[in-house]
């Protein structure tokens, strides 16, 4: 009998085919023999016909050398934190790919010697925001609000709403952020109910801040009291102590989807002197954190030493400019998606996956904003209802689909869902039905 080890081919011989060689310039030769040694080992378990082992590799490897997948967002939830929140724009990527190479995120051309890092990106931040003097990006909205806690609370008290003191998600809290810079918290007020009085009795010589933070990921309802921006910024004039707002989510100017949604325009209108927010939220873009506002200030935290450590890449910068000053990114195209036109959306899938023999209907359902943003604002969308068994199937395919589980149901939710990804949604749905 043939020993049928003697069947397996060869590493070398499998490398050398030209499909595969082809493969290994492009994602790697490590990547290409760990796939081949698999195949291999699947021929020895009778699984794949010897024959078949270049098709076998080709079709078990990935399309980039990355591990991260493409993933199809039904769950309703716009800013996934899971799925990596917002989904950049086309715009976008494609700035990203022309900044990847070497780029001049640091030089004047014109001149031939260094020039400021990022100026075009902060230039369109600024006309974005016009209430804003001046602005710097540094890596995430944690990392915006540790600058600005080192560098004008270090050693000194933070006057902060005892009702702000959140945890922002994954065990991270506010207070242990800001603990960790050096910089002493003054709790004022009570869970539920903080006034002026309590605000200006803490004042102090060691005042370094007033920090104001938007609880967005949860909602105090009752026997509340809150002081506003603009309330806070009339105590404060003439004392010196500088009021720095984080409102979270990045909305850029007031929306009718979110009226109580608080954004960067109306709140440095406000009164505010610094406004801190995320880039991937809201606004639409890449992972980063904006600090807009004064531009004394702003330059304080540019010249900071930590400034240097949190500072963004030349494809995160590039990204957040496309962002601003192209086309409508996909959560903004989300925001104003029509009901109708997500009903009809979910009729024609509806009807596609039952003329297949799929169990499937149309249905109303409610979308969230997600990523910490507007938690009790219900955004009217449409989905498709499936058998509940597809919803393991689905997120196990490919491409991988993301819905949720409501009662004895499978929901995709489209609002989440660009149209033009419909069709990918349907042959996913299709696939995962055939035997």
């Amino acid at each position: 009998m043939t020993d049928p080890r003697r069947q397996v081919p060869r590493t070398d011989t499998l490398l050398a085919d030209p499909q595969l060689a082809a493969a290994g310039e492009r994602l790697g030769r490590g990547l290409v023999k760990g796939a081949v040694r698999r195949v291999q080992q699947r021929i020895r378990d009778g699984e794949v016909a010897p024959p078949d082992a270049v098709d076998a590799v080709l079709a078990s490897l990935p399309t980039t050398a990355g591990s991260l997948r493409p993933v199809l967002n039904a769950t309703g939830v716009l800013v996934h934190t899971n799925l990596g929140r917002a989904p950049l724009s086309e715009a976008a990527v494609e700035a990203v790919a022309a900044a990847s190479g070497t780029t001049d995120v640091e030089l004047d051309l014109g001149t031939g010697r260094r020039g400021p890092r990022g100026e075009a990106a902060i230039a369109a931040l600024v006309a974005a925001v016009p209430a804003a003097e001046a602005a710097i990006v540094v890596n995430n909205c944690a990392a915006a609000l540790a600058l600005v806690a080192t560098a004008l609370g270090a050693g000194r008290e933070l006057v902060l709403a005892r009702g702000e003191l959140v945890e922002i998600g994954d065990g991270f809290r506010i207070p242990e952020l800001l603990g960790a810079t050096g910089a002493r918290l003054r709790e004022v007020g009570t869970t539920n109910r903080v006034t002026l009085a309590d605000y200006r009795g803490a004042l102090g010589p060691d005042t370094g801040a007033v920090l104001k933070v938007h609880p967005s990921n949860f909602v105090v309802r009752g026997f509340t009291r809150a002081v506003e921006v603009g309330e806070l910024a009339a105590a404060l004039a003439g004392t010196g102590v500088p009021l720095i707002a984080d409102v979270g989510s990045g909305l850029l100017r007031p929306h009718p989807t979110l009226p109580d949604e608080p954004d960067l325009q109306s709140t440095l209108e406000a009164g505010a002197d610094l406004v801190l927010a995320s880039g991937d939220k809201l606004l639409g873009g890449p992972q980063a954190g904006l600090v807009l506002g004064r531009t004394d200030l702003v330059q304080r935290l540019r010249r900071h030493p930590l400034y240097r450590a949190l500072r963004v890449d030349k494809t995160t910068l590039a990204a957040l400019e496309a962002t601003l000053r192209g086309p409508l990114p996909p959560v903004q195209e989300m925001l104003a998606a029509d009901l109708e036109g997500l009903r009809a959306r979910a009729r024609a899938l509806a009807a596609r996956f039952a003329e297949a023999g799929i169990d499937a209907v149309a249905v109303d359902a409610d979308a969230r904003v997600g990523g910490g943003g507007a938690p009790e604002q219900p955004l009217p969308s449409a989905a498709v209802s499936l058998p509940p068994s597809f919803a393991e199937r689905l997120r196990q395919g490919a491409p991988p689909v993301v819905g949720y589980l409501e009662g004895d149901r499978t929901l995709l939710n489209l609002r989440s869902l660009p149209p033009s990804s419909d069709e990918d949604l349907a042959v996913a749905v299709l696939d995962c039905a055939s035997p």
